[in-house]
């Protein structure tokens, strides 16, 4: 991910303000205890999201990929004071470290935390999401889309990281599976005529669509 200039993201981390205590803690205990910690949110993703969530007050919130529960923590710092957020995640090995920050947040109540093969939970949940935030296995980002978009509220947002993938979505050399995926999904929202859409070069690359 390291495709932006580090000073440029450093300075931005800087006046972006600071996360709360808990995902202080949350982010160090993920470098120091829990494998691959670079799919963490982080500190400027972070505070986009929650800087995001505000501005909607959203009252349904859907995550896919929980991860240790970083960015779901950071979306719920918006949800309307009657909201709930729903975050889908298929690693049962960190349901015990994730859930012991949820549980000591003040959004406790609010976060309905799954542990679930996505593609079989998503059929089983009615909606309407007013946010959504995917973050989960890229070769089925497409796939989470279609079962989402008919879900939406009208102007409601998902948000998509991961879709510059460290850079490789521009590298002609780059040839994966999972780099390839990437692009026929950019392009398959680029083509939807029933979203806006804007893509930022925000950490990983994080696209953004309105349901018209």
């Amino acid at each position: 991910m390291e495709f932006i200039d580090s000073a440029i993201e450093e300075y931005s981390r800087i006046f972006s303000g600071e996360p709360s205590t808990l995902l202080q803690e949350l982010d160090r205990e993920t470098h120091a205890m829990i494998l691959q910690p670079r799919m963490l949110s982080g500190h400027l993703q972070g505070r986009f999201l929650s800087f995001f969530a505000k501005v909607c007050r959203p009252t349904t919130i859907l995550e896919i990929g929980t991860f240790t529960g970083y960015s779901a923590l950071c979306l719920a710092e918006g949800l309307a004071i009657d909201g709930r957020l729903i975050t889908i995640d298929i690693n049962e090995e960190l349901e015990t470290f994730t859930r012991s920050f949820f549980d000591r947040s003040e959004y406790k109540h609010q976060i309905d935390y799954r542990i679930a093969d996505a593609k079989d939970e998503l059929t089983k949940i009615e909606g309407p999401f007013d946010l959504v935030f995917i973050d989960a296995d890229k070769r089925n980002y497409a796939l989470y889309y279609d079962l989402i978009i008919d879900k939406m509220s009208p102007g409601g947002v998902i948000l998509v990281d991961n879709v510059l993938w460290s850079g490789k979505i521009v590298d002609e050399q780059a040839r994966d599976k999972s780099t390839q995926a990437l692009r026929d999904f950019n392009q398959k929202c680029l083509d939807d005529p029933r979203v806006d859409k804007m893509l930022l070069p925000l950490r990983d690359g994080l696209y953004m669509l309105r349901v018209r």
